[in-house]
């Protein structure tokens, strides 16, 4: 037996196989014509049974209607003889009466067909009452008409009032049974409907499971294919015995399949190289770059941008970029992202935004649409971060600088035209004394403003890229020319000036007046700030300690390992330098006179200092206390014959050593 079915079930299915696509469908479209019409037969069946539920109702009503007119006299007289002889020869004149029930204004019964004896023989009285609606009685014109069911049928209720001369005697309820004929019509129209429709999905069922067998399962068996294929699988073939158009398809797809193949073996490694010159360019750019999708979704991202955004070691593929990015970034660039990937903003935007974490800087944030080929529809967006923290210090420096150098230049220049204006106008009025007084002022304003020109002008000079000479130079030259230069100038001050140079100090590399000029500025600046009787002292002599100490620990390579170092210091018993001023004495413009009430100086001195002592490869040091002196200190590298073989010159680049701090000054 189960071969005999195996066998007819292969003859089915070589059979429909055999069919062309159009037939199959002319075939799936009889049976949906199929279900419509049966669909449409059981519609009109519940019509047909609707329309006889009327005609009940109808007759139902209308035989109330004509009952309740004949006994309404019986019942005002309460002739109760003669109306249960009246109903009695009524509804033995008709089957179609199911039966009939009075009752007073009140709903009690008080008689009924057919009924059980009226009065039960004992002490209990059986009373029996209809509950009418309460507002039955303000629309008596009108039977009431309902229909249900009950285990022998439908029955149709109909609640006629009683009324004789006007007045409400009571109400009568009749119950009839529906048309025979239409009902039992009715019934063998339903059977067949529903016979037929259970048999027509009976053949839709049979039809799926049939189709299954022989289309569903080839297309599920092809989109396997294609899902390996797109997911890099060439290697998938489809083998199913089908013919016509699917095992037409079955085989295209084989066909392109190993087309595929032999396309991937001879790409791949075109492929992977193209790859992996592409992840090495993203990888090693300076810039951070981060590519979203148009749900801003991160696809890609390189190590820079990691950085940047403090995104190491989390894992940010596939999460939404807003999730990531730190507070600041994501309440500027919200909007402008999602107004991207809706495609409302071409241009892409462009922002600057300081970090405060993983480490504070300022960065350039670039978006950038990706469109497709047609450059119609918006594929994604190309995140650019930059850090541009020292592009920013530097602006601001800058901002700086001018406003510092617009501000102490307007000061003489106020006073300059100041003077001459009043000598102009009212040079005739004035004293011979007073004209004087005028021009040394305007005199000495302008020596001031030479100074400020040309402190600026060397301070820019040590910031540029300007090329030095470094050669051998005997510290007790430039020591001696400036002892030279102020030696007046002490004297009318009251100073003493003191020189304490080692015996046999070996010359120092460095550029003779460079050196000349922090001499200058450091002295210049002691005997500003050292009141009459005290002392401003020049040392140089050879550090106590070895080249490998911890002071020369932190130095570049090429200062290690150099067998000496001459310090030079500048001491002086002036006023002091308060330690809250001591981080700041090196800045621009930066004048502790402010705050000794005085104009003198421009500002200038000690940053000039600080830039040619980095020339210099070495740093600046003081030390002070206020009330006692001030000392300076700097080390310079010893000449060596190995470094004067160079002749030509060199621009020895600012080098950022962090010497350390000393408890003391050497003395």
């Amino acid at each position: 037996m189960f071969a005999l079915l195996k066998k007819i079930q292969e003859i089915i299915a070589s059979w429909w196989s055999e069919f062309t696509l159009q037939t199959r469908l002319m075939a799936a479209a009889t049976l949906v014509v199929s279900l419509v019409m049966s669909g449409l037969t059981f519609w009109a069946v519940n019509t047909i049974q609707q329309d006889a539920r009327i005609n009940d109702t109808r007759f139902g009503s209308d035989l109330g209607l004509l009952l309740a007119a004949n006994v309404a006299p019986l019942v005002a007289e309460d002739n109760r003889t003669e109306l249960a002889k009246f109903s009695h020869r009524f509804y033995s004149s008709t089957s179609s009466i199911r039966y009939m029930l009075y009752a007073d204004e009140d709903g009690e019964i008080f008689f009924g067909i057919p009924f059980s004896e009226s009065e039960v023989q004992n002490s209990l009285t059986i009373r029996r009452r209809i509950q009418l609606p309460e507002n039955y009685a303000e629309h008596i014109d009108t039977p009431m008409v309902r229909q249900h069911l009950t285990p022998d049928g439908e029955v149709t209720d109909v609640f006629v009032p009683l009324i004789y001369e006007g007045q409400y005697r009571g109400v009568l309820a009749i119950g009839t049974n529906p048309n025979p004929t239409v009902v039992t019509s009715s019934h063998l129209t339903r059977d067949v409907t529903i016979a037929v429709f259970v048999s027509i999905w009976a053949m839709v069922i049979l039809g799926a499971v049939f189709n299954a067998l022989t289309i569903t399962k080839p297309i599920k068996e092809l989109l396997v294919g294609v899902k390996n294929i797109s997911s890099g699988n060439f290697k998938q073939r489809v083998d199913l015995p089908l013919g016509g158009e699917l095992g037409e398809l079955i085989a295209s797809f084989n066909e392109m399949a190993e087309r595929l193949e032999r396309y991937e073996e001879q790409n791949i490694e075109e492929l992977t190289a193209e790859k992996a010159k592409l992840e090495t360019l993203v990888s090693t750019i300076a810039d951070g770059a981060i590519l979203l999708d148009t749900s801003l979704q991160v696809v890609l991202t390189n190590p820079n941008a990691c950085r940047l955004l403090g995104w190491e070691g989390k894992p940010i593929e596939n999460v939404n970029v807003l999730h990531l990015l730190p507070a600041p970034v994501q309440v500027e660039i919200t909007r402008p992202l999602y107004k991207i990937a809706q495609g409302e903003l071409r241009e892409g935007a462009e922002f600057r935004i300081a970090l405060r974490e993983p480490v504070e800087r300022t960065v350039r944030i670039l978006l950038t649409t990706v469109l497709d080929l047609y450059r119609e529809n918006v594929k994604g967006i190309a995140m650019t971060v930059q850090d541009i923290t020292r592009e920013a210090e530097l602006n601001e420096a800058k901002s700086q600088f001018i406003s510092n150098v617009s501000h102490e230049l307007r000061t003489p220049l106020f006073n300059i035209k100041s003077f001459i204006e009043t000598l102009y106008e009212y040079g005739e009025d004035l004293s011979e004394e007073e004209r004087r007084e005028f021009l040394e002022t305007a005199n000495r304003e302008t020596d001031r403003l030479t100074r400020l020109v040309n402190d600026v002008l060397d301070l820019s000079r040590l910031e540029s890229c300007k090329l030095y000479h470094f050669e051998a130079v005997d510290l007790i030259q430039p020591i001696e020319q400036t002892l030279r230069t102020y030696q007046l100038n002490a004297r009318d001050k009251g100073i003493e000036l003191v020189q304490e140079i080692a015996p046999h100090l070996p010359p120092v590399l460095g550029n003779y007046d460079l050196l000349l000029q922090v001499f200058t500025n450091l002295v210049g600046n002691s005997l500003k700030f050292t009141e009459s009787g005290g002392t401003v002292t020049i040392r140089a002599y050879l550090p106590p300690h070895e080249p490998d100490s911890e002071e020369h620990a932190d130095l570049s390579e090429d200062t290690v390992g150099k067998p000496k170092q001459v310090r030079v210091e500048v001491v002086d018993t002036g006023i002091g330098i308060a330690p809250e001023d001591q981080e700041a004495i090196f800045d621009r413009f930066f004048r502790v006179e402010n705050r000794v009430h005085t104009l003198e100086g421009t500002g200038l001195g000690l940053s000039i200092v600080r830039n040619i002592v980095e020339k210099h490869r070495s740093r600046v040091h003081l030390q002070s206390e206020v009330g006692v002196g001030t000392t300076f200190w700097f080390d310079l590298s010893v000449f060596q014959e190995a470094v004067s073989q160079h002749n030509e010159p060199v621009e020895e680049p600012v080098l950022e050593t962090a010497l350390p701090e000393v408890s003391s000054v050497p003395s």
